[in-house]
């Protein structure tokens, strides 16, 4: 078997989409974690390739859609 897929380029723009609509919100991570039981800091940090249900879990508790928060997400196109 091969490797996990990982795409550290996305996987740090979703982390600072994240991030920036925590403080957006005033939250610190621990008031994240306290209404989700989603540990947001290691998901913050890049390294962690979160799941599609988590970050529709995260969007729900910040009251965006996933297609709210893609459009937010600076990514490179691919041509």
């Amino acid at each position: 078997m091969g490797h996990p897929r990982s795409n550290t380029i996305l996987l740090q723009a979703i982390a600072a989409g994240l991030r920036d609509l925590r403080k957006e919100r005033n939250l610190s991570q621990i008031d994240v974690y306290i209404d989700t039981d989603i540990h947001i800091g290691r998901i913050e940090r890049g390294k962690t390739n979160i799941s599609i249900t988590t970050l529709s879990d995260i969007c729900d508790y910040y009251r965006i859609s996933l297609e709210e928060f893609f459009s937010g997400i600076d990514y490179p196109k691919r041509n």
